[in-house]
Parts: C-alpha cells; structure tokens; sequence
C-alpha cells in the first residue's frame, strides 16, 4: 500500500503558503467547510474549539501554528517561545501537540532563517506521521490472526491525523489485506466523532461499519460479534498507562471481561516517558454545554451538575498490545 493519504478524505491540515487551512470537524459529515489561520493565536483558537482534533493532528497543527508566527517581520525567537505555550495550552492533555512545539522550537536557533527553518520542521513532522501511520499499520495487522471483526471508538483515521490513521488505519490495512470482518463503531458522546467522522470516513473508504450507541458495546461483545477493540491514544505514559478519549477504559474492562483483545495504536510522538503513570496527568474538563446542549437546543435541567471529562485513563494490564511506528509492546501478563 502506498504511503499517502486515505483516497477520497479530505486533508484536516493544509500548508497554503500564506494560511493554514483547517478542515472544520465540528461540522462534518453534513457541511465540508474550511478555516484559515492566519496566526499561532488562530490555530491555538481552532484547537480548542475543535475545529480540528485528533492528538497527532493538532500536533500538526500547532507546528505550522507557530510556521505563521515565525512569518512575522518582529518574529524572534523568543516570541516564538511564547507562542509555543500559548499553542500547549490550547489542549494540554494531548503529548503530541507539546511535543510537536518542543521540537519545532529546539530547531530555533537564529532569527536569520527562522521562518524557512519552522516550516521546514513543521512540513517534516507532517510527513513522518503519514508515514508512521503506515507503518503502524503494518506491525497491527501482523497481531492479528484470519479475518477479524473490529469495534473502534472515537475518531484516529485521516481527520485525526496527517492522512491515513491509528486505529483506522489498522482497519483500512486490514481491507487492504482482504481480512477486515464487521467493524462496529460506538457513537462517541459527546462530540459523536465515531458517529459523525469514523462513520463517514470509512464509507468513503468503501467500508460499511455498524454504528452503535456507546452502551450498546457489552451487548456487541457479549453477542460475539467483535474479536478485537481498537483504538488510538492522546497520551502513552511511562507506565503503559493510556489517556484516550473518554469511554476507552470501559471499553477495556469489557473487552478483558469477554475475552476480546484490546489494542491501542499510537506515534511515538504520544509516548511520555517523563509522566511516570497517567495518574499523574490532570485531565482536560470539557464546557457543561457539551453535554447539556445539542445543535444549540438544552435537553437538561438548568441546575444540573455536569462532569464532562474528555479522556480517560487505561491500565496497562488491560492492553494487549501497544502499537507504535517502532513495534508493538506486550504487557508481560497478556
């Protein structure tokens, strides 16, 4: 399979020359529009609000974030340092997008080649992520024996990356193999990526998954439908430890209780080896209204309490495999 993008998705980043040009998630599948960025302060504005998401992709996207600032006539860089925290704060529990900053940063020396040194670093973590999601691809579908059925949650395909995906990319490697099964998506409450975005992607794709509530999955599972969970991570701590998106630690302890292998497929780029157990890692509260609210209608009391985590945290003991460009890792008692 070649190393490009997935056919007939559109790119959720793109370098114009002059903007960074966003494909605006919160409105897909039903309206294709686009954002343009015009300073690091629009692409941290654009990440927040989840106009693009998916941890390898805001990476991204906060590289050529800080590609427009280094642009500027006063660009230094120290301000470009600024930006950078301004960029990290803008999704903090996701490790691609600090690390992606951090090292377009270390590439910072003089103000003399600034901008063509940003952009050039920023162009080359975009590729090697399309790469590195091939790769990943490849070491995945190797774990998996005959044909497989799939459950999948959230959205890890082209949106959520340079082009081609994590966890969807297992799935569309194992098309390519002629071994994909079922593959059933769960909705992904509250922002309905496996609903709105895996859903579309794989139609796209020539594959027709079945979507389910999210707490339809035991029913999935105990039915035998599925064989294996696969999803991606925002961040790998130095435990093995997984912060996903939320829902993803249920779906473990299902899957471990019904017998089903779980895999989590991820760049190196997610690994956090300075956060020894993701325990430590404070997790990002989403606004009430996420939960509250739908397509600007309330469909809850006024007065209610809403805790509306965006990730949460999987144990190491519950994954059978880690898959990243470099291998995959087994925990010792899977």
């Amino acid at each position: 399979m070649p190393e490009s993008i997935a056919k007939g998705c559109p790119e959720p980043v793109r370098w114009t020359g002059r903007t960074l040009r966003l494909l605006d998630q919160r409105y897909l599948p039903a309206r294709e529009s686009y954002v343009d960025c015009e300073s690091a302060d629009d692409v941290a504005g654009a990440i927040t609000d989840m106009v693009v998401r998916g941890a390898p992709a805001i990476g991204v996207a906060a590289a050529f974030g800080l590609a427009l600032a280094a642009r500027a006539d006063d660009a230094t860089v120290a301000g470009l340092a600024l930006a950078g925290e301004a960029l990290k704060q803008a999704r903090p529990t996701a490790v691609n997008l600090a690390w992606a900053v951090d090292r377009v940063l270390g590439r910072c020396q003089t103000e003399s080649s600034l901008a063509a040194d940003v952009l050039a670093e920023a162009q080359a973590i975009q590729a090697e992520d399309l790469r590195a999601n091939h790769a990943m691809a490849r070491h995945a579908t190797e774990c998996l024996q005959g044909r497989v059925n799939v459950y999948t949650h959230c959205n890890t395909g082209s949106l959520a990356t340079a082009g081609f995906g994590t966890a969807l990319g297992v799935i569309r490697q194992l098309k390519a193999e002629d071994r994909l099964g079922e593959v059933y998506v769960g909705e992904t409450r509250p922002w309905l990526q496996g609903a709105r975005l895996t859903a579309w992607e794989l139609a796209m794709d020539g594959i027709h998954p079945t979507l389910v509530v999210d707490s339809a999955a035991a029913s999935v599972m105990r039915a035998g439908r599925v064989d294996v969970v696969i999803t991606g991570a925002d961040r790998i701590t130095a435990d093995g430890g997984v912060l996903n998106k939320i829902g993803t630690y249920g779906l473990a302890v299902l899957a471990r209780h019904h017998g089903l292998r779980m895999m989590v497929v991820a760049p190196m780029s997610t690994v956090d080896m300075d956060s020894t157990s993701a325990s430590q890692i404070e997790i990002e509260q989403r606004p009430p209204d996420e939960v509250t609210t739908w397509a600007g209608q309330r469909h809850a009391p006024q007065d209610v309490a809403v805790f509306n985590p965006v990730f949460d945290a999987t144990p190491y003991a519950l994954i059978d495999w880690i898959v990243t460009e470099q291998g995959v890792f087994r925990p010792a008692i899977a």
